[in-house]
Formats: C-alpha cells, sequence, structure tokens
C-alpha cells in the first residue's frame, strides 16, 4: 500500500474517478456546451460538472489538503502557500478530443508532496482503462471489469537513434521539420490527453513525448509524472535538468510549467535530447530574427 494514503481512500479515489469518467462518456454522446477559454483554449460545461463533483470528493476525502482544480481558478491560489499534499486534478485531460468525439480523453489526478508528484491516476473512460501508482508504491492497471494487476513498464524495443517521439500537433507544426532534419530516422505521432501520451511511453509504444509550446498545466502533470518517475523514465526539459514543480518554475496565475518537458527511457532521452534541443533553438532563432 502506499505511504501517502490509506487503502480506504485508495478505494473512494478509484470509485470516485470512474464515476466521473463514465459520467463524462455518458455526456459525450448528448449536447454539450462549449466555451473558450483562451487562444485554442477550450472547455465544455462537462469538464465544469465534473470538476465541481472530483474538487468535492477529494476536498471530503483530505479535508486537511489542498486541492486545485482545472476549472475552479480560484483554488490555485492554494500551490504556493506552502501546504505540504497538494491534489491537482483534471476533470477532462485532452479536452479537445471528447469535443471532437474522439477517445483518448482522460480524467486524472495527482498528489504532490512537497512539490514533489509521487501518486497519480489517470482514467480512460472510452478505452475502460485505469492507471495508478506511484512513489514507494507501484504501478498498477485495470482494464473494463477485470481484476488489477501490476503494470510492467515495457522499454522501447528501437534503438535510440529510432525512438518514435510523441509530439504533439502544435508542436509537429512548429518544430516538426527541425527536429526530422536534425533527425532524419526520427517517426512522430500523437495522441489527445498528456497522460495517456506518457503511458503511451510507459508502455514501450514510443521512447520519448516531448512537449515544447508552454501550455502545459499542473493537473496535466503531476499525476502522468508522478507514474512515469516510478516507472524509470527520465523527466527533464530540454537542457537536461529534471523537471521541477516548485513554484519558481512554475507560472503563479495559471500554473503552467516554465520548462520544456521531456518525458523518456532514458537511453532514448541521452541520445535525442541534445539534438532535439538544436532543432527547437534553431527555429525559435529563425522566429526572432523574422520579428525584426
Amino acid at each position: 500500500m502506499s505511504p501517502y494514503l490509506s487503502s480506504w481512500q485508495q478505494e473512494k479515489i478509484q470509485s470516485l474517478m470512474i464515476e466521473a469518467g463514465q459520467k463524462a462518456k455518458q455526456l459525450a454522446s448528448q449536447e454539450f456546451e462549449v466555451f473558450e477559454k483562451g487562444f485554442e483554449d477550450y472547455v465544455t460545461n462537462v469538464d465544469r460538472l465534473l470538476d465541481q463533483m472530483l474538487a468535492s470528493g477529494f476536498a471530503a476525502l483530505f479535508p486537511d489538503d489542498g486541492v486545485i482544480t482545472e476549472e475552479n481558478t480560484a483554488s490555485r491560489q492554494v500551490f504556493d502557500t506552502k501546504q505540504s499534499r497538494l491534489w491537482l486534478i483534471d476533470p477532462i485531460d485532452g479536452t479537445e478530443d471528447f469535443i471532437h468525439h474522439r477517445q483518448n480523453y482522460a480524467v486524472m489526478a495527482g498528489l504532490l508532496q512537497d512539490y514533489q508528484p509521487v501518486l497519480g491516476w489517470i482514467y480512460a473512460p472510452t478505452h475502460q482503462k485505469f492507471y495508478w501508482g506511484g512513489a514507494d508504491w507501484g504501478l498498477f492497471r485495470a482494464i473494463a471489469a477485470e481484476p488489477s494487476e501490476p503494470l510492467l513498464p515495457k522499454m522501447a524495443e528501437l534503438e535510440p537513434q529510432r525512438c518514435t517521439i510523441i509530439l504533439g500537433d502544435r508542436d509537429q507544426r512548429r518544430f516538426g521539420q527541425a527536429i526530422a532534419e536534425q533527425i532524419p530516422t526520427v517517426q512522430f505521432y500523437s495522441l489527445g490527453s498528456f497522460g495517456l501520451k506518457v503511458m503511451e511511453v510507459l508502455q514501450g509504444r514510443a521512447g520519448l513525448y516531448v512537449y515544447l509550446n508552454g501550455r502545459v498545466k499542473l493537473w496535466d502533470t503531476t499525476g502522468p509524472i508522478a507514474l512515469a518517475r516510478a516507472a524509470g523514465l527520465t523527466c527533464c526539459d530540454l537542457t537536461g535538468a529534471p523537471l521541477s514543480f516548485s513554484p519558481a518554475q512554475i507560472e503563479p496565475k495559471t500554473l503552467s510549467h516554465r520548462q520544456s518537458i521531456v518525458i523518456g527511457w532514458p537511453d532514448c532521452v541521452s541520445a535525442l535530447r541534445p539534438q532535439l534541443q538544436q532543432a527547437v533553438t534553431r527555429v525559435l532563432r529563425a522566429e526572432a530574427q523574422a520579428k525584426l
């Protein structure tokens, strides 16, 4: 059992997240409202409904902890209060997939202990797959109604220079050509949820997941990176610095990461990170020159 929570609390978390995920799946087949929070940043009334449901559930389970949810902007103030335990909750990770009736969205939760991601849960209702675990606990998976089982990380089988890279659509449009020129053997693919992308790497279907556009927030990353670290994946930025969840590396208003993000098998990261850094730097310099 995890040292961070009781078996009773773990059961309640799973039940709550499955309930939220099944609710999302049900409402996805009905009419729902879509709103634009910012440039290419969307939310639905389903996100907001599940946000309230999950926030209430976690607050009841952990009354002495901080609870931060994506759609409750007021809850972000808890982040910089030096509270030792913070729950980060994303009611629908991959909202654009949800909006377009695609399958790769998930309900996610993660625990920061003293600004370190230690536990994570990812539930993909359309796939009926649930992943959870963390530090000093292990990794677990449940598929549909089958009993839970240990989740054994599987290293990508390709040589490091031929590792498949998961790169989001926006990053592919901006950096894909430069990366392909720098690493001619590279292959890209993508899917919706940040958390499900990390699980692709953890299960050996890709060597790296690279996130470069600066939009990702703590509720996107806390749970998945807790699982990635527990699996032995390297989690760093393009310079090789470890990912930090401390207030110094997080934008205070949005709770977005200041760092770029690289998550992958150590051999793939060692082989490809410097080349990725060179490609991205070249694009950024070209963009800066174009503005002069």
